[in-house]
């Protein structure tokens, strides 16, 4: 296995799961995140977003953690395992407050530089009106992909399986 695509809707723990599976694989970890914005929270042009994800999925090894859905489809395609983090909405709305609280004003290594955490009223508003759809989205592209898939809906079941690829490594 040399290219995982890592997916769920916001606060589900794809980066940490992401970084967690690079450190333990060796593979290079890509966040979406960085080719979402640009320094100051600025929304990076669309076909630059899909030429750039373009980039990162023609290459021989990854771990590529996050949405656009324009995308999914050609990374999928060229993936060997989805891993779906499909965690409760409360859960993922607790765990982004957390985050902030913990982290407020600091840059996170899964954002591009020049994008502190913040407190966004507009990603909270985000994640409550796109659950279903990203949770129908995602349900459509794991159903269709033809490929491993570990679809993980409990803490408890990432670390289950965490503790799986660290003892016999990437299933394949």
């Amino acid at each position: 296995m040399n290219r995982v695509m890592v997916v769920g809707a916001p606060g589900s723990g794809k980066s940490t799961l992401a970084v967690t599976l690079g450190q333990m694989t060796g593979l290079p970890v890509f966040h979406m995140d960085h080719i979402h914005w640009l320094s100051g929270w600025v929304e990076r042009e669309k076909a630059d977003k899909i030429e750039m994800a373009r980039e990162i999925e023609a290459r021989d090894a990854w771990i590529f953690e996050g949405g656009l859905a324009s995308t999914y489809d050609s990374r999928a395609a060229r993936s060997d395992l989805i891993v779906w983090l499909d965690l409760p909405l409360g859960l993922r709305l607790w765990r982004v407050v957390w985050r902030i609280v913990r982290t407020y004003g600091t840059q996170r290594n899964d954002l591009p530089e020049g994008c502190p955490e913040q407190v966004s009223p507009e990603f909270f508003r985000y994640i409550l009106s796109s659950s279903r759809r990203t949770q129908a989205r995602l349900a459509r592209l794991v159903a269709e992909a033809g490929k491993p898939v570990r679809h993980l809906t409990s803490p408890r079941a990432v670390r289950r399986w965490v503790a799986s690829v660290r003892q016999s490594g990437l299933p394949g």
